[in-house]
């Protein structure tokens, strides 16, 4: 194996397996909770606050062998598909944010930022706490930490959101970020942030899926879109949460 592909692949490996065995109790509580939400018949809200953190939402939103039950939020400016211009470093959106996608008091929200003191991710987690909902946080927390107070792009409160959640889960994202080095190349390269998040947030889902289903819930499971027999599968689920769920839309 290539020696880069062969290192990548190597600490890549040994940062999700340190997710698996230091993470577990903080995903198994996250997961009591967004189970207990569904089967209450309230969604699971996600927003990925932030440039790329946007993708750990889309991971768990109308996705394959994902719940259905689950409502991303994609407000325009706050990824770097809609960033036409950026509202991600704005201060005062969150209570426009968590109006339009109808998050109240009660309702859980997964809030993912990969590293946790994006502005408008900040905004949110104080603006979700006001209103009693539910917290669950997603981020790295050494990352956080290691950041200056005084950074030009924190929230003016200096906290990451993790100090906000009611449960917080380290997607254990190394500072800074990258992890290759090479000989001639200042920087580092080599990202791990969408990885370790994702994986961390499929891990909450599963748990969350299973324990519905001992709570006698009923999980409602995307398939494919591109194996037969999907539209049958998938079409009444959609024409149930149409309504509810904002980025849902046609596809028939």
């Amino acid at each position: 194996m290539n020696a880069l592909i062969c290192e990548y692949t190597k600490q890549i490996t040994r940062l999700l397996e340190s997710i698996a065995r230091d993470e577990e109790a903080n995903i198994l509580a996250a997961a009591e909770l967004l189970s207990d939400k569904v089967v209450e018949g309230r969604l699971i809200n996600v927003f990925g606050a932030g440039g790329h953190s946007a993708i750990g939402a889309m991971e768990i939103f109308w996705r394959a062998g994902g719940l259905a039950q689950v409502n991303g939020m994609f407000p325009a400016g706050t990824n770097i598909i809609s960033a036409l211009p950026t509202t991600a470093k704005v201060q005062g959106l969150a209570p426009f944010i968590l109006n339009f996608y109808d998050v109240y008091k009660d309702d859980v929200l997964i809030l993912v930022n990969f590293y946790g003191l994006n502005i408008i991710s900040v905004d949110v987690a104080i603006e979700a706490k006001k209103r009693g909902v539910k917290l669950i946080t997603v981020n790295a927390h050494q990352f956080a930490k290691t950041v200056p107070a005084d950074f030009i792009w924190r929230h003016p409160s200096k906290k990451n959101i993790n100090e906000f959640a009611d449960v917080a889960v380290d997607n254990h994202v190394p500072y800074p970020d990258a992890i290759l080095k090479a000989d001639g190349i200042e920087e580092e390269f080599g990202p791990t942030a969408t990885t370790l998040t994702c994986f961390t947030l499929n891990c909450m889902m599963a748990e969350t899926i299973r324990l519905i289903r001992e709570k006698g819930g009923k999980p409602e499971i995307w398939v494919s879109n591109n194996i037969p027999g999907c539209d049958e599968h998938n079409k009444p689920i959609h024409d149930k949460y149409r309504r509810r769920i904002h980025h849902l839309y046609p596809v028939w």
